[in-house]
């Protein structure tokens, strides 16, 4: 029981640390959506992929470790939680302590990724909304009726209403 704690263990370190990576990875890429560097973002991106699949190959061995633990405990992997385990390691007070340092690492580095991926969701949200409203700003200028006003030949001079050389009236 001892070494599959400890395999656990060292499992939910290393799936830590890339968590702790992508959480880099995702701060650099809240500076790089304020900029707007489409290809910084990209480059960040390949790299969240790349960790992202680190990630799923870690958690594989998790879910296969978290099986062999609930195999010795006689419980249903599906039912059996990292939480449940630091319960079975009352009566092993170091193991249970390093067990739980690992889990409230692998709890910080999960919470503090939702946070950023939320600021970084907004802020794509918010850069969007933007870009909607520009796009509605360009389409309704060129949709805007053409004005009454004739040239000295009675032909129509063509100008559109609301387009003028900046988008700013200075007379209002």
């Amino acid at each position: 029981m001892a070494s599959l704690i400890q395999n656990l263990e060292e499992i939910l370190t290393r799936e830590t640390t890339e968590y702790e990576g992508l959480i880099e990875l995702s701060r650099q890429k809240t500076s790089v959506i304020v900029k707007g560097d489409i290809e910084a973002l990209q480059k960040i991106t390949d790299e969240e992929q790349i960790t992202v699949a680190k990630i799923n190959r870690i958690d594989a061995e998790r879910e296969k470790a978290m099986k062999d633990v609930a195999a010795v405990l006689n419980m249903d992997v599906h039912e059996l939680k990292l939480s449940d385990l630091l319960q079975v390691l009352e009566r092993r007070p170091t193991e249970r302590q390093k067990f739980a340092e690992v889990y409230d690492r692998l709890g910080k580095a999960l919470r503090e990724m939702k946070q950023v991926n939320n600021q970084n969701r907004q802020l794509i949200e918010n850069a969007l909304e933007m870009t909607r409203y520009e796009l509605n700003m360009l389409q309704s200028m060129r949709s805007a009726p053409e004005t009454a006003n004739y040239g000295a030949n009675a032909m129509s001079d063509g100008l559109i209403m609301g387009s003028t050389q900046g988008s700013f009236d200075a007379k209002q």
